[in-house]
């Protein structure tokens, strides 16, 4: 009896192996769902799906509760809701077992090669060989997809005029048929469009990305989908041109008006099915897709291409913030073209997006208590906010900040510094001047008025489901300006785990690059505010600073030291009933509480529509010779799917705040003790000078500072011994290229690249 207790306990290896089994278990289901959803996307346009898969599925699936979309919602949403719920549960179990210092180093060794840069280009940013190869194969499916597409509809031609056969009218309805086919592969794109933006994914995680990671996939196909729809709309405008339907059109509208925009007040033909060539581009059919919609959608989509270029997205941000937030028009006119069919197909990905996008505007609708704002010489503050308990994050996550005194509608995210282990009750960002909306936070600071209290809503955190980086024997983590943030909160996790008897933290080199001295006060952030003796001395940590702007530190004087002092100040702001300390969002700290959102929200969304299919059109359909309106079933379907949505989640959301007000009110008063002096002031001056404690002056002593000088990465880099370095880059794009591609170059095989920038 004694021994089954024994074999059956946690700290044994058996129990442990079994454990390992089940999580492997459960992720290759994972992958078998997917792997299924996929196919259908692969099968979708062959003629043995349409001609004798499709009749069998419809006969069987399609009812008078889901109507003609019951295959589409099995075989398209299904799969994908499925992943994202029971991945909330996986991913909760996966976070109770805690993982930081226990990473399987045997599986990063094992995807080391896949991880490895192999293109690094300025349109495409850092791809690795796992992205190509996934790249490469999905490029396959949309060419597989479009050949299949073409060679079934070429076979079953439909001309306008019954008998016409001249080569003309054959080559034109190949042309028109060409550009719908081009709609439906943009569909496609579509499918997975919005999953890297959903910032509170449970799918992210399953396959180790996060949203900021990801986000270049949502900017590929983004780009991806623009093309193909160009090519969809411009090849039916010229196909219009060609059939003389724009002049048609014309002269049509000046002679005579239609009697309904929505009733169509066009001809259409019975042999065929497809609407007179008069009036074909700008109705709005009863019987499908309206055309005015997808025209209307396609002058709004290039409004938001033309701003989301790079060159235009970082002179001009705010163009782009505003322009790209014309998404939801565009989706809504997109459904009314397309179809409730077509919808069905790219529905999880939207229906998760709206989910994470309503919990973040729940979120948001609250002020949080902002504690301090902490100026330093460099022209960066450091914001620290009071937080719950029970918001834990891993370093390098991301917090996005609004503040409503300089713009109510601008989000920016910045990556939280500080460390939820070793400072359980704040969290804190660094803010350094960019742009204008920084520039004008700076300013309301540093004002010499006072400020005692302070607006500011904040969504997240978000980031990684685990600190991956403590698998590597050894870090070089390269910065550029305010890149070092994210490795702040990397050395300050480190830190901590190095007071655990058991935990084997990895030997640090830190490469920063500063245009001025005053921005190596920055380095005063690697210590937290709690840190003592011991916590620096246990890890390995050097430091190379780079000031690239100056030849020669400054000279000692008393007016740098008073301007230093006079700049580091912390401004503390009183305590408002309105504000709230930031609590959990409902995502990577309550997965169980998002897969109830999941699970209730698309059970609720099929109970609406089979009520609203079954007893209202239905019976329109059953007892009158009338065909139920395309756009306003198309409108009852993205209603309800947003109902469902709004219900499931205030739902939620409501109960989990009663939670977190109970858990705010037990959190005291924070102080949060600022140093007089900052050590980076000493890095910037030629003279010596007793430091106010050891942990400062071991920040000192492991720093090296090099004036009027450039890292030269590539020895640097190559100069690293060790089987397992892992390279971190954050900073400009021509810096994080430079470290790409010197890792990728195959002649240092110890180094393995690991890019955590969130700007491409």
């Amino acid at each position: 009896m004694d021994s089954d207790l024994v074999r059956e306990s946690p700290a044994t290896p058996s129990y442990e192996g079994k454990k390992k089994s089940r999580h492997r278990v459960t992720r290759m289901m994972f992958l078998v769902v997917f792997l299924g959803w996929l196919m259908v996307w692969v099968l979708l346009p062959t003629k043995k799906y349409k001609q004798k898969w499709t009749p069998k599925l419809n006969s069987k699936l399609n009812s008078t509760y889901f109507g003609e979309q019951g295959t589409n919602l099995l075989l398209f949403t299904f799969p994908i809701m499925l992943i994202a719920a029971a991945g909330c549960v996986y991913l909760h179990f996966q976070k109770k077992k805690g993982n930081s210092c226990s990473g399987s180093v045997s599986a990063s060794r094992r995807l080391a090669f896949w991880k490895k840069p192999v293109l690094v280009m300025a349109p495409l940013g850092i791809v690795s060989a796992m992205e190509l190869v996934f790249s490469a194969m999905f490029i396959v499916l949309l060419i597989w997809s479009l050949a299949n597409y073409l060679h079934v509809s070429f076979a079953h031609l439909h001309m306008h005029k019954q008998g016409e056969k001249d080569c003309l009218s054959r080559w034109q309805a190949k042309f028109r048929s060409l550009s719908l086919r081009l709609g439906y592969i943009g569909n496609v794109c579509w499918a997975f469009l919005f999953f890297p933006v959903t910032r509170g994914s449970s799918i992210l995680p399953l396959v180790g990305l996060t949203s900021e990671s990801s986000i270049k996939y949502h900017i590929w196909l983004g780009h991806l989908s623009m093309v193909l729809f160009a090519g969809h709309s411009i090849g039916f405008i010229i196909y219009w041109t060609m059939t003389n339907q724009m002049a048609e059109r014309m002269n049509y509208w000046f002679q005579k008006k239609p009697k309904s925009f929505f009733t169509g007040g066009y001809e259409s033909n019975e042999s065929t099915g497809i609407a007179s060539q008069s009036t074909e581009m700008v109705e709005w059919s009863k019987t499908y897709g309206s055309n005015v919609a997808g025209e209307i959608a396609f002058v709004l989509a290039l409004i938001m291409w033309a701003t989301s270029f790079p060159r235009v997205r970082r002179k001009m941000f705010e163009v782009f913030f505003y322009t790209h937030h014309i998404y939801t028009l565009y989706v809504f006119l997109y459904v009314l073209h397309v179809g409730t069919a077509y919808f069905c197909m790219i529905l999880p990905g939207i229906f998760l997006f709206i989910i994470d996008r309503y919990l973040r505007f729940l979120q948001s609708r609250q002020r949080s208590w902002l504690v301090s704002a902490r100026i330093l010489p460099s022209e960066a503050v450091e914001l620290t906010f009071s937080k719950s308990l029970g918001l834990t994050y891993n370093p390098t996550s991301i917090l996005f900040v609004n503040v409503p005194s300089i713009s109510k509608l601008q989000w920016h995210p910045f990556t939280v510094t500080s460390n939820c282990k070793s400072e359980p009750d704040k969290l804190s960002i660094i803010i350094k001047i960019e742009g204008s909306w920084s520039q004008k936070l700076y300013n309301k600071f540093s004002s010499p008025s006072a400020v005692d209290s302070f607006d500011v809503s904040v969504e997240g955190p978000y980031g990684p489901a685990s600190p991956h980086f403590l698998r590597h024997k050894s870090l070089v983590m390269v910065s550029g300006g305010s890149g070092i943030s994210p490795f702040i909160s990397i050395i300050r996790e480190i830190i901590f785990e190095s007071t655990k008897s058991n935990c084997k933290v990895p030997e640090i080199l830190l490469i920063c690059a500063f245009k001025n001295s005053a921005d190596l006060t920055m380095l005063d952030l690697l210590l937290p505010i709690s840190s003592t003796t011991s916590d620096i001395s246990q890890i390995q940590l050097q430091i190379e600073a780079y000031i690239t702007r100056e030849k020669e530190p400054l000279a000692t004087d008393t007016d740098t030291d008073t301007d230093t002092k006079k700049l580091l100040r912390t401004i503390w702001f009183r305590q408002d009933a309105s504000y709230a300390p930031i609590s959990a969002a409902l995502g990577p700290n309550s997965w169980l509480w998002l897969c109830a959102i999941i699970s209730s929200s698309i059970l609720m969304f099929l109970l609406f529509l089979g009520i609203v299919t079954r007893y209202h059109i239905y019976p329109i359909v059953r007892d009158s010779d009338e065909i139920y309106h395309f756009s306003f079933k198309c409108l009852w379907y993205m209603f309800l799917v947003c109902a469902a949505i709004f219900l499931a989640a205030s739902c939620v959301f409501l109960w989990d705040k009663k939670k977190a007000t109970m858990e705010g009110k037990q959190i005291q008063n924070l102080e949060v003790p600022t140093p007089v002096t900052s050590p980076g002031s000493w890095l910037r001056s030629s003279g010596d000078r007793e430091l106010e404690s050891l942990p400062h002056q071991s920040l000192v002593q492991a720093t090296k500072v090099h004036f009027g000088a450039r890292p030269d990465l590539k020895k640097i880099l190559f100069d690293r011994k060790g089987s397992d370095v892992g390279v971190l880059v954050c900073g400009p794009r021509k810096m994080r290229h430079e470290v790409a591609r010197i890792c990728s170059s195959g002649l240092a095989d110890n180094l393995h690249f690991e890019s955590i920038s969130f700007n491409w």
